[in-house]
Parts: C-alpha cells; sequence; structure tokens
C-alpha cells in the first residue's frame, strides 16, 4: 500500500466516517485556532461580532441544507460537502462577503450586513429548492417542542438578568440557547420517535447511558447558561465575549437545523 493510499484510509475511517474522539478532539483544536483568527478579523475591520448573529443565519441555513441533502442522497457524498469541509468553504465564503459588504457600507453607505444577508439569503434558497420531500408531522414535532422550551425561557427572562428581553444583550442570550434548545429538540424527536441515532460522541455516550436523547435539554441548559453566565461575568472584552457567543450560537443552531432537515426529509442524523 502507498503511502497516499494510506493516507486517505486513515482521513476515510477517522475523519469521513462520522465521529470519533480523535476527529472530534482534532475539531475542537481547529475551532479555537479559528476562533482566534476571527477576533483577529473583527479587531482588523472594527466589527462587533455580535451584529453577524442575525446576518448569518441564512449561511448556517446554506451549510446545514447541503449536509442535509448529502444525507438524503440529493448531493455525493464527498469531502466538500460534509463537515467539516462545507464549512471552511462557507465560512470563506462569508468572509469575502462581509468584506464586500463593508466595501459596499464605505462606498454605498449599505449595511454590511444586509450584504451579508442578501448573499446567503440567494445561496441557502438555491440549495433548499432541492428538497424532494418534507415530513410536516415531524417539522410539526420538532417546532412544538423548541416553542415550549423556548417560551419558557422568555417567562425566565422576566426573573433572571441573563435573558432578560428588555435589553438587547438578553435577546441575543436568548437567540443563543433558543438556538441549542432546538439543536436538542430535533435530535429528541428524531432519537426518540423515528429511531435515528446521534453522531457526536459525548450525546451519544450520555443517549446509551440514559436510554433518551431528552437527556440533550438538561445537558444543554446546564452548559450554555452556564458559559453565557462565566463570559457575562469574567470576560471585559467585548470584542471576545462577542466571538464566543457568536460561535455559542453558531455550534446550537448549525447541527440544529442540519438535524431538522434531515429529519424533515425522512433521513438519519
Amino acid at each position: 500500500m502507498s503511502f497516499e493510499s494510506s493516507i486517505i484510509d486513515f482521513l476515510s475511517q477517522y475523519f469521513f466516517s462520522g465521529y470519533t474522539v480523535l476527529n472530534t478532539i482534532v475539531y475542537s483544536i481547529i475551532l479555537i485556532v479559528g476562533l482566534y483568527g476571527l477576533i483577529k478579523f473583527f479587531k482588523k475591520y472594527e466589527i462587533n461580532p455580535i451584529d453577524l448573529i442575525f446576518p448569518l443565519i441564512p449561511f448556517i441555513v446554506l451549510g446545514s441544507g447541503v449536509r442535509a441533502l448529502v444525507d438524503n442522497g440529493i448531493y455525493p457524498y464527498n469531502w466538500f460537502l460534509i463537515t467539516p469541509g462545507n464549512y471552511f468553504i462557507i465560512a470563506i465564503i462569508v468572509i469575502l462577503s462581509i468584506v464586500l459588504g463593508l466595501y459596499i457600507q464605505k462606498k454605498k453607505n449599505f449595511y454590511y450586513g444586509y450584504t451579508v444577508f442578501i448573499i446567503g439569503s440567494i445561496l441557502a434558497i438555491a440549495n433548499l429548492v432541492n428538497i424532494q420531500y418534507l415530513n410536516l408531522i415531524a417539522i410539526s414535532q420538532v417546532i412544538i417542542v423548541w416553542g415550549v422550551f423556548t417560551s419558557l425561557f422568555i417567562i425566565i427572562g422576566k426573573f433572571w438578568q441573563l435573558f432578560d428581553m428588555s435589553s438587547l444583550y438578553g435577546k441575543i442570550k436568548l437567540a443563543i440557547i433558543s438556538a441549542h434548545l432546538f439543536d436538542a429538540s430535533s435530535t429528541f424527536i428524531a432519537v426518540d420517535y423515528y429511531g435515528y441515532f446521534e453522531q457526536h460522541v459525548l450525546p451519544n455516550s450520555i443517549y446509551s447511558l440514559s436510554g433518551t436523547a431528552s437527556t440533550m435539554f438538561p445537558l444543554k441548559i446546564i452548559v450554555i447558561c452556564g458559559g453565557l453566565y462565566l463570559i457575562d461575568k469574567y470576560i471585559d472584552d467585548e470584542l471576545i465575549a462577542g466571538t464566543l457567543k457568536l460561535a455559542i450560537f453558531i455550534l446550537g443552531l448549525a447541527p440544529g437545523l442540519r438535524n431538522f432537515l434531515s429529519l424533515a426529509m425522512g433521513t438519519a442524523i
């Protein structure tokens, strides 16, 4: 076996065949390096990361939609269309869109976030039109469960400042926890009611012990609420804090949408 074949076999076994402890660690290191690069990028262009949370939603839909279409057999299974390959490509497009948006903003006084949102929306819609089937019952189940849990946090926000809806930052943190509750809801419905399975190492281990994916809810709530609280309390640099919150939002919504769309199309997560 040649050296090149050995490398390909190694990558196929440990990086392109689901999540393992090894690739989870590697992806975590890549994420940390990426966050450092983002902080430098945001600082150079004087960007508030919080301002990008909503403009980036179409790009998150794009990335999740591409992977869901791969799961459904509409697109071929290759590195460029699955995690993390497709997210690297989308990240490059996002950065280029931001730079273009800033240029247009400087020349035409048109808010750069709108440019990012428009580009992402065009790409996301062009991708989603390839969906061939939707399970409306599964879609309704996920939305109902997600709506119930998000409503609880809206109520909690009236008593807990962390999710206080009267402030912008409270609304941002509500959006973050809501994104993760969406991920928990789609996983719970898919695993417990449709016989799907979870690919990520830690959640899958917890499900194996408990026998139900409903454990995703307390896990998400504890980790995300604790993380947001610690960021607010101990990180004074708004750029770093904002970048971390943006990353947490994406890490919740991206897999949540991928799971949701895969379930809606009738394929396994």
